[in-house]
């Protein structure tokens, strides 16, 4: 059983499922299935984290185009944002396709990064702005404006 857990993960799963369905719980591989309860916590707290980092990106790049300076081809300082954005994306593909079990989990995990990131952007985007401009709550939606495909599709931007 433990070797199984090594080398197939998948059937490994599906195993400690049927062996809890049918009552056998004295055959569970209960080493492994701790670690595995105790990585879900984790998995789903980096998953949290990468989307309020995206999030926050989208927030300000969307806010500088549409607000600030929606006559210049790229805003201001965009190009560090993009940047964070791609290497976000990429990060938050890499996690799901390790830990597909997590993706359930992403409207949940979205609406739990989104409050989060808002408030940064507000911060952020509030030490450049002119007093007059200054952001409030209400710069932005009170949830989250794009569907977690949209912020995942390689080359979108809102």
């Amino acid at each position: 059983m433990n070797n199984l857990y090594h080398t197939d993960r998948y059937q490994w799963i599906e195993q400690q499922k049927q062996l809890f369905r049918n009552g056998q719980y004295d055959q569970l591989d209960i080493d492994n299935l701790f670690w595995e309860i105790e990585g879900m916590g984790s998995e789903l707290g980096a998953l949290e984290h990468r989307l309020t980092t995206l999030i926050y990106h989208l927030l300000k790049y969307d806010y500088q185009q549409r607000v600030l300076n929606p006559a210049l081809h790229e805003p201001y300082n965009c190009w560090d944002w993009i940047t964070t954005i791609r290497r976000t994306r990429l990060a938050i593909n890499k996690l799901i396709k390790k830990n597909p079990h997590i993706k359930p989990q992403i409207n949940e995990q979205l609406a739990e990064a989104y409050p989060d990131a808002k408030k940064l952007a507000i911060d952020d985007m509030n030490q450049y702005v002119q007093p007059h401009q200054r952001l409030t709550a209400n710069s932005f939606p009170s949830a989250c404006p794009w569907t977690y495909d949209q912020m995942v599709q390689e080359d979108w931007l809102p």
